[in-house]
């Protein structure tokens, strides 16, 4: 899955962020906690690189709790101020200015000895494209000012968001890199349904989720598709193999068959997939640092 996903208004998005970078303090990067790395644009360090930084993890709600501690001192480490969030429910949102105000400490102190009290923080939010960012600062503003969707690229063109006195935002849209250089990358982002499902057949994603949860959660596999254990992966079993298996075995607990006996791993594999995005299986992290 080599996916090739660069279209024109992606390569004005850039130029467009690295022309008014000039006009901003704080660059604020959404990413989706549940896999930090691959819901990254690799592009934007380089981009954005001079400006204090502020990473967001959205999504927190639906990511493993201990990874998020783990992902948050792994990019702190690196230079980043971190705040978690969900902006679906809005928590952690409140304290976002307060955290853009801490990473900016120095340059407010700077300001106000030029005399420059009260000056708003300039802040810009990017993130890849579904990453929630646009619900995120409609929760910020406490305002519908960003136009928000359940589809990759609903965000078209730049927009400023007075939020208070101390603190504007510059919305952007969604930018993806030219393209996924391994498959990993895009089928995380395909799991959480940032990039279309299109992409992949359905059932493959199911597959390779399957067998990746199977690995990393399978409590909640046997919880969630009242198994009573799950079937043991094979020496050199890869994950398509294995994870049709754990389909079968959950569509099998579901009831779900199709003519001829055999059981529908692919309305399963859909099934899956809605309920790990809706986080009816539990929170979940699918990446790890290295």
């Amino acid at each position: 899955m080599n996916i090739q996903w660069y279209p024109g208004h992606m390569t004005k998005t850039r130029r467009q962020i690295e022309a008014d970078l000039k006009n901003v303090d704080i660059v604020a990067e959404i990413i989706d906690a549940r896999i930090p790395v691959s819901s990254r644009n690799p592009d934007i360090d380089a981009i954005c690189a001079g400006k204090p930084r502020l990473i967001v993890l959205n999504r927190a709600d639906q990511a493993d709790p201990a990874q998020n501690r783990v992902w948050g001192d792994w990019f702190r480490a690196r230079g980043y101020a971190v705040l978690e969030t969900d902006a679906r429910t809005g928590r952690g949102v409140d304290r976002f200015s307060a955290a853009v105000q801490g990473a900016l400490k120095e340059q407010i102190a700077r300001w106000r000895e030029r005399g420059q009290v009260g000056r708003p923080v300039r802040a810009m939010v990017v993130g890849v494209p579904n990453v929630g960012k646009s619900t995120f600062i409609n929760k910020v503003a406490k305002k519908k000012s960003a136009r928000a969707g359940d589809r990759p690229g609903v965000t078209r063109g730049k927009q400023w968001v007075h939020v208070d006195q101390m603190l504007d935002l510059l919305d952007t849209p969604g930018i993806l890199w030219p393209k996924f250089e391994d498959e990993r990358t895009g089928m995380d982002l395909a799991f959480t349904g940032a990039v279309k499902d299109e992409i992949m057949d359905a059932e493959t994603l199911g597959c390779h989720l399957m067998a990746l949860m199977g690995e990393r959660y399978p409590q909640a596999l046997l919880d969630g598709y009242k198994l009573k254990e799950l079937p043991a992966r094979e020496d050199g079993e890869n994950d398509v193999a294995y994870g049709y298996r754990l389909l079968e075995a959950c569509a099998q607990r579901r009831g779900m068959k199709i003519s001829g006996g055999e059981w529908d791993t692919e309305r399963m594999a859909k099934v899956l997939l809605d309920e790990y995005r809706g986080g009816k299986l539990g929170r979940f992290t699918l990446e790890l640092p290295e």
